[in-house]
């Protein structure tokens, strides 16, 4: 039997993206209904003909923050959030057997986040849930504001805001600057990844981080695929993997 999901996202092209998502990777998934407030979620779940098994939930709505629905309506089935905000909460959803993914979604922490919905037993309990976040208030998440680097012999603090992309060559990772400096840096694009502000960067592929303010032009491509072309310029092709496509345009978009 088909699961059914509802998603709560007040923008459309992440609407968009998270249904094509749960597509290609849920085949026993139906989309049963889709809302953008929280005065339109709470008719939706309070309408008895309405019901579903997962909840895919948006932190801040047109009208408000979503944790006015618990307060509202009686949630009956596993939530996910979907966000791009952080907050002190969190724990306290994991403690509960929710779930929570960061935008842009990546398809790996969605299919973790379905896969504990499964095995959880139980549906939310939205009072615990109100007295753990002290009355629901999303803070936004902290990213990474400088890195330290090495450039010979001397260590350079750089602030985030001056990266223009970061991309790995020959086992070697780099960061590139609006001035044209190019730093060897340490951690790994899945660590940087995770620390940036997803607003402003985006992993394009496997070997390249880029931001949006060093984005001149994009060009087409054969087979769906899209070169970005930056400022500062590349010293190699900047390419959009396939399966990141719609993601990319759709964090273009906001």
């Amino acid at each position: 039997m088909a699961l059914k999901v509802l998603i709560i996202e007040d923008e459309f092209m992440a609407q968009k993206s998270l249904k094509r998502l749960l597509s290609q990777n849920f085949p026993d998934m139906e989309v049963v209904g889709t809302t953008t407030s929280v005065k339109g979620t709470v008719a939706w779940l309070k309408n008895p003909e309405n019901h579903a098994d997962i909840i895919f939930m948006d932190v801040e709505l047109s009208d408000g923050e979503c944790f006015e629905i618990f307060r509202q309506a009686e949630i009956k089935g596993k939530v996910i959030m979907t966000t791009a905000y952080d907050s002190y909460a969190l724990k306290a959803f994991e403690a509960g057997s929710i779930d929570y993914l960061l935008k842009p979604v990546d398809p790996t922490a969605l299919k973790r986040a379905v896969a504990r919905c499964r095995m959880s037993g139980g549906n939310i309990d939205a009072d615990a849930l109100l007295k753990a976040i002290g009355g629901g208030t999303a803070v936004k998440r902290e990213y990474k504001e400088r890195y330290i680097v090495r450039f010979n012999d001397r260590i350079v603090p750089l602030l985030t805001e001056n990266i223009a992309y970061i991309y790995s060559e020959e086992k070697n990772n780099y960061l590139v600057t609006f001035d044209e400096q190019r730093y060897v840096i340490d951690s790994s694009l899945d660590v940087i990844g995770d620390e940036l502000d997803p607003e402003k960067f985006f992993r394009i592929s496997r070997s390249c981080i880029v931001s949006m303010k060093s984005i001149t032009s994009i060009i087409k491509q054969t087979g769906s695929r899209l070169r970005i072309i930056p400022n500062p310029e590349a010293n190699f092709e900047m390419t959009v993997s396939r399966s990141r496509v719609d993601d990319f345009l759709a964090w273009l978009e906001r």
